[in-house]
């Protein structure tokens, strides 16, 4: 699938500028407003980039919202109970297992860190979590835990970007706008990618976690404001009114068409298209944001509290935000990366998330959106079997070849426990899913062949997997 073909690739150029823009933009205001009754009332289906589109095959998800852990949560804490690591704590690694191995700060020749909490079975399905995610532990049979997760990045950045992008390489498409560039949007008043941040800090991989590359900048995500305007600037000025913004905004138009008419760059269409967005936000964003009309029992399920930023604020607005046709929500909360005062910070780190994500399963099934929404949860990478720091010191650094995520609704497979890693839970020695397998899989959920979704640039198609990345059947339902 290659929606350049949207493009007229064979016209003149200005022709194709104002023929593109006109029959996909639907600009002016008469268009847009026949455009919007029309598709009210389910006589005519928007033509425009973000129209929704038809994916290959017959999607089991219709949406995903995306909780990353960036920083990287200790799977030997949380969901990867290794008995034996606690066994050989403080004695150094086997030296054949350092062969060949980088690590961000560390020595790898430190000893090995045993697990610092209590585990348990939950659940029918049997599911082992710590004692850290009580919540989580709830949730188990409606999950699937995939505990063999591997990645090629072993730092922040370069890790976040490619489990978000597919390389390592700043430049390339965020999975949300390959999701958005091949399904559209269903929402016509809010941006079909938006994205949340909570923690301490934002994600060290910036704006390309969800930046479009090289696709078409209407695909980008747009980072939301959990309190108080979500967009800055979003409400009109003293003295702006709304007539006046109309004008202005009409004027505005105006001026854009005339320069896309003159140099042809899609570009000026998508600026058109945002300014109108951001219209259309004024009167739409406010009400979304208004979780203080949730229900009682809803907002103390989720620990939230209305009118102060939180990871749990964040998931109710999105589970509002799929509810109006939103495609892909990612929410980051950057506080997981423990180098030392393991257990304090990961006492904090789940108490701030691990009832959120649960509701926000609960909640997604009691609804019946569960069935078509996609929900996935983990880090850019794990943490190391082997301590940082001498003594006392209790952190773990960067681990890229073994950790664990998991995932539900959306045609993934329920209570079930994939892969697993060694002893130590240093390698991955049973049913190893790399970032790339993972993204082909997320991608046939969403009823697209990998292989197929693409885009051309700089002579080749690109698409998110690359020329890599196999489908884990074992995860689908």
């Amino acid at each position: 699938m290659n929606c350049q073909d949207r493009l007229y690739r064979q016209a003149n150029p200005k022709q194709t500028a104002r023929r593109w823009f006109l029959k996909q933009c639907g600009v002016g205001m008469g268009s847009m407003a026949l455009g919007h009754l029309l598709r009210q009332e389910g006589y005519a289906a928007a033509e425009g980039p973000l129209s929704p589109k038809q994916p290959h095959h017959a999607p089991k998800a219709k949406s995903v919202i995306y909780l990353f852990m960036a920083g990287g949560p200790s799977q030997m804490e949380m969901f990867d109970n290794k008995p034996v690591l606690a066994k050989y704590d403080g004695t150094l690694p086997p030296p054949e297992l350092l062969e060949g191995y980088r690590a961000a700060f560390i020595n790898p020749n430190s000893t090995l860190l045993g697990p610092k909490f209590k585990f348990a079975k939950h659940g029918k399905s049997g599911t082992e979590v710590s004692e850290l995610l009580p919540h989580t532990a709830e949730i188990v049979d409606d999950i699937a835990v995939v505990k063999s997760v591997a990645t090629d990045a072993f730092n922040h950045a370069p890790a976040q970007v490619m489990m978000s992008t597919g390389a390592q390489q700043f430049g390339r498409p965020s999975m949300g706008a390959w999701t958005l560039y091949g399904l559209g949007s269903e929402s016509q008043d809010l941006p079909g990618y938006v994205v949340f941040s909570s923690g301490n800090k934002g994600p060290s991989g910036g704006n390309a976690n969800w930046g479009s590359g090289f696709l078409p900048t209407v695909y980008q995500g747009v980072q939301f404001r959990s309190s108080g305007d979500p967009v800055l600037y979003l409400s009109n000025p003293p003295g702006v009114d709304d007539e006046l913004q109309r004008d202005s905004l009409d004027t505005i138009s105006k001026l854009n068409r005339m320069q896309l008419d003159a140099v042809g760059d899609p570009e000026i269409a998508t600026r058109i298209n945002a300014f109108e967005m951001a219209y259309r936000m004024q009167s739409s964003a406010p009400e979304l944001m208004e979780i203080d009309k949730e229900p009682k029992h809803v907002l103390e399920m989720y620990g939230a509290e209305p009118g102060k930023p939180s990871f749990a604020n964040n998931c109710i607005l999105a589970r509002r935000m799929v509810e109006r046709g939103v495609r892909f929500v990612q929410l980051f909360h950057e506080s997981w990366d423990q180098h030392g005062d393991l257990v304090n910070g990961l006492t904090k780190n789940c108490g701030d998330t691990d009832q959120a994500c649960a509701a926000l399963v609960k909640d997604l099934k009691q609804r019946g959106l569960l069935d078509d929404t996609l929900v996935i949860w983990g880090g850019e990478f794990g943490r190391t079997p082997m301590v940082q720091g001498d003594g006392n010191y209790d952190g773990r650094d960067h681990h890229p070849n073994a950790f664990t995520m998991w995932l539900a609704g959306g045609g993934v497979k329920p209570g079930l426990t994939l892969g697993k890693s060694d002893d130590l839970g240093f390698n991955v020695a049973e049913d190893r899913v790399h970032v790339h397998d993972l993204h082909a899989t997320i991608l046939h959920l969403l009823g697209f062949d990998h292989t197929k979704l693409t885009y051309k640039f700089q002579g080749r198609d690109f698409r998110l997997t690359d020329v890599h990345g196999e489908l884990v059947n074992k995860l689908l339902a």
